[in-house]
């Protein structure tokens, strides 16, 4: 929290940083402290591994990512637009190393991943929004769509399994990020950063569709409780032997 603290001053020394810039800073830094000390305690883990280290760097300079667009959605500021490329670009190229310090060190761990995850989606989510008054609201579907994953998850049982690692899923989530981030330098053509993000957010349906689809394919059967008809005793005198007093008076419609 305190390194986070550190670079929103510098963001605030160098380029500028409001009220509002600094609360979502802070609120995330806070936010991000909480999580991991809850998720550390969960996991039985005494601190964080050599790898998980690296992802915490992302998640600082997500920090200032977050706070800059804060300031410039909230509070009507211009983003430094070199900065914020700088720091998303940093930051997705840190992707590619957590992953193998944690294969090389041996520390692999669900919680990383987990990690690892969160600040990848919090980062694009929130590029999502920095792009969209400029490209259109439908681009908030890129940063929305691992939430709305989530929320049906609540809801559906079967979509709440553990899927098996897929490589592609990786390529997508970064070319997300990438598509993005090239999006933000305002760099290209309108036409240009309008079919690169439709690219992008194609890529991103068809790989939630097929995590989707697998998880459909797999989920529980439902199973039908047996119905259980109570029998009750007749009273009365037994039915043994029929008299000709029971016979009915009309002919009774025979069905053999």
């Amino acid at each position: 929290m305190l390194v986070q603290v550190v670079l929103l001053g510098g963001l605030a020394a160098t380029v500028g940083l409001g009220v509002a810039g600094w609360l979502a800073g802070l609120t995330y830094g806070a936010v991000t402290c909480l999580a991991l000390i809850r998720a550390l305690r969960r996991a039985g883990s005494p601190r964080l591994g050599p790898a998980d280290w690296v992802t915490m760097g992302r998640g600082l300079l997500v920090g200032a990512v977050t706070a800059l667009i804060a300031d410039a959605l909230i509070a009507g500021r211009p983003a430094p637009t070199a900065v914020l490329v700088v720091l998303t670009g940093v930051a997705l190229a840190l992707d590619a190393v957590d992953g193998k310090v944690a294969r090389r060190t041996g520390t692999v761990s669900g919680l990383g991943a987990r990690f690892d995850m969160e600040v990848d989606s919090i980062l694009v989510l929130m590029l999502s929004f920095y792009v969209a008054p400029s490209v259109g609201v439908w681009v908030l579907a890129i940063g929305l769509m691992r939430y709305a994953f989530l929320a049906a998850s609540w809801v559906l049982p079967w979509m709440d399994a553990q899927l098996p690692p897929r490589y592609w899923r990786k390529v997508v989530a970064a070319v997300q990020g990438i598509a993005l981030a090239v999006a933000a330098s305002q760099l290209l053509p309108a036409p240009v950063t309008l079919l690169v993000l439709l690219a992008a957010l194609g890529l991103l349906v068809e790989s939630f569709g097929r995590d989707v689809a697998w998880l459909w394919r797999r989920r529980a059967p439902r199973t039908v409780s047996p119905i259980v008809v109570a029998t009750v005793p007749l009273r009365g005198r037994p039915l043994d032997r029929v008299e000709e007093r029971d016979l009915p008076p009309a002919p009774v419609l025979s069905l053999r």
